[in-house]
Formats: C-alpha cells, structure tokens, sequence
C-alpha cells in the first residue's frame, strides 16, 4: 500500500512541474518568441504525466480505499497549478508511514 501513495505522490509531483513549465516557460516560448516546439514537446510530456497521475489516482482509490469526494478533490488538484504539491495534506497515511 505504501508504494502506491509514494508513486502516486511522486508522478503528482511530476505533472505539477510539467505544468508549471508549459504554463510558464513553453507557452511563452511559443507566444512571444515564435517558438511552438516548446508547447509540442512539453505538452506531450505533460500530458503523459497526467494520464499516468489520473491512472495512479484510480489504482490508490481503490487500494487505498479512498472515498468517492476525495479521489474527486485530488483530480481537481491537477487542474490547479500547484495543486499536486499539496497530495500529501489531502491523502491520507498508511499504516506503514
């Protein structure tokens, strides 16, 4: 049960980093300097990020035995840039930690 939190708090990490990056870094790369490559390749990387993070979300929902509103409130903490550095307050600990 642990590594299932752990992966899944490392990979919302991830996708809370790439997207800050696209948010910040590649699209303006694409906006203000010509640039669409960056959105294209930081894109894709996010948007696996976030497959990976929604898959990982159903997988510790019913491992870990989460209730229906808080899977609910921690997709929603992917939609919110910062959001994902905050799954350690919303998912609760495992008897192991």
């Amino acid at each position: 049960m642990k590594n299932i939190r752990q992966h899944f708090i490392k990979t919302g990490h991830a996708e809370g980093v790439s997207f800050l990056v696209l948010i910040f870094i590649a699209m303006p790369l694409k906006y203000m300097m010509d640039m669409p490559l960056a959105v294209k390749i930081v894109g894709s990387i996010h948007g696996a990020l976030f497959v990976a993070y929604v898959l990982l979300l159903a997988i510790a929902h019913i491992k870990l035995k989460l209730k229906i509103s808080l899977s609910i409130g921690l997709f929603l903490l992917s939609l919110i840039p910062f959001g994902t550095f905050y799954l350690n307050k919303f998912l609760p600990a495992t008897k192991a930690e």
